[in-house]
Parts: structure tokens; sequence; C-alpha cells
């Protein structure tokens, strides 16, 4: 009996041995495999480390010449010194806070500080919105964005802002309106929640900038000699250059906004294309058509118009979408830089909110009715497709953010004006801003 119980345990222990690699394989089978590590696409940075340089471009010396050649003679300096000036500070204040507070976790309303001063950042870090890149690629590449949105401001008050009065209004405003509003949109936020479509940047740069410039247009009030005198642009060819730079890095803009080298991105090229074309034709057309004349200050304002709309379209739109979007712009921005303008008696020098804040609004809308799922994925469509709540979500979105940024943009315009000023003399003004606030001037 004994011979025959341990003959029995025997073979159950052997049985149990035969059946551990089995066993094993059902364990390994029932236990979830770890989440694998994001893996780092050449293909993808390549793209965005281009993109990055593209976009910066844009601001110097793109928007720098753009705007440069626009004003009088006797204020290109300090002109083209505030894109660049711009460009230095906001840099240095995104990598102190403005990123974390733009693109870290923290509540909808605005990121957390787990980016200050770029803590934790390393070669191998990557951003949940882009998997394939390095995060500094990522972080980069945003700056640029929150770089050209307050420069775009400086066309609305330019030839009459003191120097040191710009640059603390740039720094506030990055901080309290730009971080906070990209963080709605893009970061996590509520606008993303409540399905605002932006691709690329229609309310977070265009309608934040376009507003933010007629808010400083009201409060700073009209240039010396406005509707009297002769304020033609200095340098007509300057302006040309930099609208073509603008164009060039637009795709960077919108392109790069697709976050990788993919077939996304390759649409958002092609409608920015068509967009811009249209827009700049449609422009063209409506002032030969008003004014006798096409004018080369008005085709180049079209372009930037059309490429200011489709921006926010640029991920969602078929090449036809694109071409009504360009055509729409084109003409309601030419309204906007002419008709209303001059029907509300502003000041607004460089048409930042004509073509920015009309044109981002427009594009804004019009997303809502052009969006097709198949350009945009998995219920990101609009009016033409199905979804036409999708127009009204867009009008919530941009109300949300003209609402926010007028009312910021007047607070920190009051704040500053108390403290410094935030006009030149007349006696300075009348001279010139190159000399009086920089001691040089264009012989």
């Amino acid at each position: 009996m004994k011979f025959k119980t341990n003959s029995v345990l025997a073979g159950a222990g052997a049985a149990a041995v035969l059946l551990l690699p089995a066993l094993a394989l059902a364990q390994a089978a029932a236990t979830p495999a770890p989440a694998a590590a994001p893996k780092l696409d050449t293909g993808d940075t390549a793209w965005m480390l281009i993109s990055t340089a593209l976009v910066l471009m844009m601001t110097i010396p793109g928007l720098a010449l753009f705007y440069g050649g626009m004003v009088r003679k006797k204020n290109v300096l300090s002109t083209v010194m505030q894109s660049f000036a711009i460009t230095c500070m906001i840099s240095v204040l995104w990598l102190i806070v403005g990123y974390s507070l733009a693109f870290t976790p923290g509540s909808t309303v605005v990121g957390g500080l787990s980016r200050i001063f770029m803590s934790g950042l390393a070669l191998d870090s990557v951003h949940d919105l882009a998997k394939t890149i390095p995060e500094t690629v990522f972080m980069c590449f945003q700056l640029t964005f929150a770089i050209i949105t307050p420069a775009l401001i400086a066309g609305a008050f330019a030839e009459r802002m003191k120097f040191s009065a710009m640059m603390w209004f740039m720094a506030l405003w990055s901080l309290i309106v730009y971080a906070p509003v990209a963080h709605w949109v893009w970061g996590g936020g509520f606008l993303g929640d409540w399905g605002v479509l932006d691709f690329a940047g229609g309310t977070v740069v265009h309608i934040n900038a376009g507003v933010a410039g007629l808010v400083c247009a009201l409060v700073i009030g009209k240039r010396k000699g406005f509707g009297t005198e002769n304020m033609a642009p200095f340098n007509l060819v300057y302006s040309v250059i930099g609208a073509a730079l603008l164009w060039v890095g637009w795709f960077g803009f919108n392109a790069g906004s697709a976050v990788g080298a993919s077939p996304n991105a390759g649409m958002a090229m092609a409608v920015t294309q068509f967009a811009s074309a249209a827009a700049a034709m449609a422009w063209m057309f409506a002032e030969w058509v008003t004014r006798g004349k096409p004018s080369v200050l008005g085709i180049i304002s079209g372009a930037v118009a059309g490429l200011v709309a489709i921006t926010p379209a640029s991920g969602f739109v078929t090449p036809m979408g694109s071409l009504a979007i360009g055509i729409v712009a084109g003409l309601v921005c030419f309204w906007g830089a002419t008709g209303l303008k001059k029907a509300m008696g502003y000041d607004d020098s460089l048409d930042a909110f004509g073509v920015h804040g009309i044109g981002g609004f427009v594009g804004a809308i019009l997303t809502g009715v052009f969006a097709v799922e198949v350009i945009g994925g998995e219920g990101k469509k609009g009016l033409i497709d199905g979804n036409a709540g999708q127009v009204l979500t867009q009008l919530w979105g941009t109300l949300v953010v003209v609402a926010w940024c007028a009312v910021a943009t007047f607070i920190i315009l009051k704040i500053v004006d108390a403290l410094i000023g935030l006009r030149v003399t007349t006696e300075e003004e009348v001279e010139g801003l190159d000399i009086n606030l920089h001691g040089e001037t264009i012989h």
C-alpha cells in the first residue's frame, strides 16, 4: 500500500513538472503585456525639425519684413525690432513657465508647473500629443507659435507705442492670454473637450492676436495725422518678400501641425496652397472692381488672409473645401480692412484685426461647415458631412476666446499704461520711433 501511494505521488509530481511550461504559457497569456514604450520615428522627427524652422522663419524675417515694409520710413527699424525682440523674449518665457502652462497636465483652464524651467525634460522625453518625436522638438515647434502670435498684435499699434511698454505688454499677454488659450484648445482644456476643431491655430493664434490688436488700437488711439496725412508704405518690396516668406513658412505651420510626416501633413499642405491662392485672387478682384486697379498690397494681404483662414481647417477639409474658404476669406477680409475699419474709425495700422481677427473667425466657422470625417478622422466632421452642430460648437469656441482675450488684453494695457505709459510723446511720434527709441535710422 505504501509502495502504491508513493507511486501515485511520484506520478502526480512528474505530471505537475510536465505541466509547468503549459501553466506558465497560460499565465503569460492571461497577464496583459506591459505598454510598449513610445517609439521615436526619424522621419517624423526630421519633418518636425524642418517645420519648426519654417514657422520661426515666419516671424524672423517673414513678419518683420512684411510689417516693416508697410510703415513709414521713420518707423521701419522700430517695427522690425519689435518682431525680433518678441522672438527673443517669448523664447525665454517659454523656457521658464510658458510651455508648462500651455502643455502640461493641470486643470481644464491652465496647465501645471511640471515643466517649469524645463524641469524633467530629457533626451528621451515624449509628449502625449506627439509620441513619435522627442518632446524637445514638440516643445520648440509650439514655441514658434507662441512667438508669432504676440508679434502679429504689433501690427495694430505700429508707429506709436513705447518699446518698453510693448515688451511689458507682450510678456504679460503671452502668459495670461496665449498660454491658457493654447491649453484650452490643444493642451487638454475645456474647448478641446467641447469638440472645438482648430488644427493649427485659428482661435489660438489668429483670433487671439486679431482681437488683442483691435483692443490695442482702440486703447492707444489713432496715429497723429491718421486720415489726413499720407501714410503710404515705405517699401512694398520688403512686404512682398515678407509675405512670400510667410507663405512658405506656413507649410510648417499647417502641415507641421500633423506632428509627423504623414498623409495628413500632405493634405494640409495642399489645402494651404489652394486657399491662399484663392484668397489672394478674391481680394485682388474685389479691389480691382471697387477701386479700379489691383494693388500689390492688396494681393499680398489677400494671400495672408487665405493662410489665416485655412489654418484651423487645414487638417479637416478637402481641396474643394479649402477653395471655398479661401474665396470667402479674401472677400470678407478685404471688407474688414477697408469698409469695416472706415465705418468704425479705428486705426489698426497694418490690419492685424482686419486680416487675422476676421480671417481667423471666418476660418474657424467655416471649419464647422467644410470639415469631413474622411480627412479629419472619426467624429471630426462638419455641416456638409452631416454634423450641423459643429458650426455652433465652433461659434461658441470663438466667442469664448474673443471674450477672454478682449477683457484680459484691456486690463493688461491699462496696468502697463498706469505704470509706465503706453504711448510715445507727440514729438517722438512725429519725428519717428527709429531715431527716438533706438537711436538709428535708415539712410
